[in-house]
């Protein structure tokens, strides 16, 4: 008796294993328009620390998207500014990438994005406080030597 509840179990376990394989192949594949529009999803990042977001597009000076370029900040929040975040993300082909959960309160009122790619940089502000969700444009130009 055990012997065949045993055989029984396991016929079933294997039926139920066979089951969820098969459904997972025929899941059909993703079309070319699917995959080129989740390749150029705008790519996000989520500080955590609030309610408040920016999208940026960045550009470089004669106006084409920067793919693959670099956004930065530094966030000062809280008590004192006790609290402290280092955010970075990366441009997708449009230019373009979001950051979500910023405080709505900073210390010094202005949050400065750097963006750069290769030898071009751009900085944009922005202040969560006046405007919690927020869209800049960062315009990338060549960054002096004085500043090096």
């Amino acid at each position: 008796m055990n012997r065949t509840l045993f055989i029984l179990s396991c016929a079933v376990l294997m039926a139920c294993v066979l089951c969820a394989a098969g459904s997972a192949q025929s899941n059909p594949e993703a079309t070319p328009a699917q995959a080129l529009a989740a390749a150029q999803a705008v790519p996000a990042i989520d500080g955590g620390a609030g309610p408040c977001s920016v999208d940026f597009a960045v550009a470089t000076a004669d106006g084409k998207p920067a793919a693959a370029a670099t956004v930065k900040v530094h966030i000062a929040y809280g008590f004192g500014g006790f609290h402290k975040l280092d955010l970075q993300a990366g441009t997708n082909s449009d230019g373009k990438v979001k950051f979500t959960g910023l405080p709505s309160r900073v210390r010094g009122s202005l949050l400065e994005f750097e963006a750069s790619k290769d030898q071009l940089v751009g900085t944009a502000t922005y202040d969560p406080a006046t405007e919690c969700q927020g869209k800049r444009e960062i315009k990338l130009g060549k960054q002096n030597s004085s500043e090096k």
